[in-house]
């Protein structure tokens, strides 16, 4: 199955506006499994299966920035044989998608501290990323993070301006929120206007801790396996209801 592949388009609403940016932290995976008597793995399997839908859903819509919580910088510590398989799908969404997204005008990235991954794995990162920057700047985009955390991803834009200021090409004074933001993995996109955790827990859990300021939250028990297409549509009408003043009246 490609990697924006359909069975079968599902009923897209009229003229209703959608975020932007929706980010999703895929949560529930392993209940989901336990829950029917099976390995971990299989429940990561389906929730594979749930973001292809759910990344297809998303640009049919005309969502332009689609980012899901993939594998965190504390996932190291889940068993071997369960990093191993995630590792196994996240190969496989590489290899899918650097064969059909330039096709689909959808450009795929991954975001996060890649240095620790399979060397294969960065090959295929750095494959998609040379067709996701041939698509340019308008492409709808689908990101993965990977071994992300948004702790961690301040903390490395911090020394990288540490090392400016050092350098004498940056002075203390002249440092921004905008600084800082142009040093995070997701300077090329802007800030999620709505983050979604399924699961029913009601935590951040460290995803975007920077670019989250003004999101909107949505959090539903549905476990990420079951989470369907009329889920994000109930998550996009609440977020329409929402009244985003940004501090203001």
């Amino acid at each position: 199955m490609g990697l924006f592949a359909r069975k079968k388009r599902p009923a897209v609403p009229v003229d209703r506006a959608v975020p932007r940016h929706i980010a999703v932290i895929m949560d529930g995976n392993g209940r989901w499994a336990r829950k029917r008597g099976l390995p971990r793995q299989a429940g990561h399997k389906v929730g594979a299966e749930t973001f292809r839908t759910i990344a297809t859903y998303c640009k049919d819509i005309g969502v332009q920035y689609f980012t899901v919580y993939a594998f965190s910088t504390e996932n190291w510590k889940r068993p071997k044989e369960e990093v191993d398989a995630l590792m196994g799908l996240f190969r496989t969404y590489l290899k899918e998608a650097a064969e059909t997204m330039f096709q689909r005008g959808v450009a795929v990235r991954v975001l996060g501290d890649l240095t620790p991954l399979p060397a294969d794995i960065r090959a295929l990162i750095r494959e998609v990323d040379e067709i996701a920057d041939r698509l340019g700047p308008d492409a709808a985009t689908a990101s993965l993070c990977i071994n992300y955390g948004g702790r961690d991803e301040i903390k490395n834009a911090v020394r990288a301006i540490a090392l400016e200021v050092q350098r004498g090409a940056l002075a203390p004074e002249d440092i921004t929120e905008d600084t800082i933001g142009a040093r995070l993995y997701t300077a090329h996109m802007p800030d999620p206007d709505l983050i979604i955790r399924p699961s029913g827990e009601i935590r951040t859990s460290n995803f975007l801790l920077w670019q989250s300021a003004y999101a909107e939250y949505y959090f539903t028990d549905v476990l990420w396996p079951d989470f369907k297409t009329r889920d994000m549509d109930a998550a996009i009408d609440a977020y329409n209801k929402r009244n985003r003043r940004f501090g203001g009246v």
